[in-house]
């Protein structure tokens, strides 16, 4: 089952973070772009967007993503571009849930409307 399919079940304090065998393991599964910054300890990536509507749309489907699932990353957002930042702030570190909220935040940017027009475009091209 790919991460972005799994539920996101957030650890608690005291549990340990990952150790970087698993942080490597879990980093291999998501897209492109994704890097383990902070020593370790953070995820982060950047989206880039024609303009700044649609990176606020973008920005709005996270909120939405972050409210359903119960974690919230750091969202950095100006014109055309959104920068995500993701840890598990009780363990100060990695978990799991970390790495399916960042699949999540993946799939609903290639689910975005102007996304999926890209797609048939290219999809139509190639036909």
């Amino acid at each position: 089952m790919s991460l972005a399919n799994q539920e996101c079940i957030p650890c608690k304090a005291g549990m340990p973070p990952l150790t970087p065998e698993e942080t490597s393991e879990y980093l291999a599964q998501l897209g492109n772009g994704w890097e383990v910054t902070t020593e370790g300890k953070r995820l982060f990536k950047s989206y880039k967007f024609r303009n700044f509507k649609r990176a606020l749309k973008y920005v709005n489907a996270l909120a939405e993503i972050a409210e359903d699932v119960g974690h919230h990353p750091n969202i950095h957002f100006t014109w055309g571009l959104v920068e995500l930042e993701i840890w598990t702030h009780a363990i100060d570190g990695l978990a799991g849930a970390d790495f399916i909220l960042a699949a999540k935040a993946d799939q609903a940017f290639d689910e975005m409307p102007f996304n999926k027009a890209k797609e048939a475009k290219k999809e139509t091209a190639s036909a």
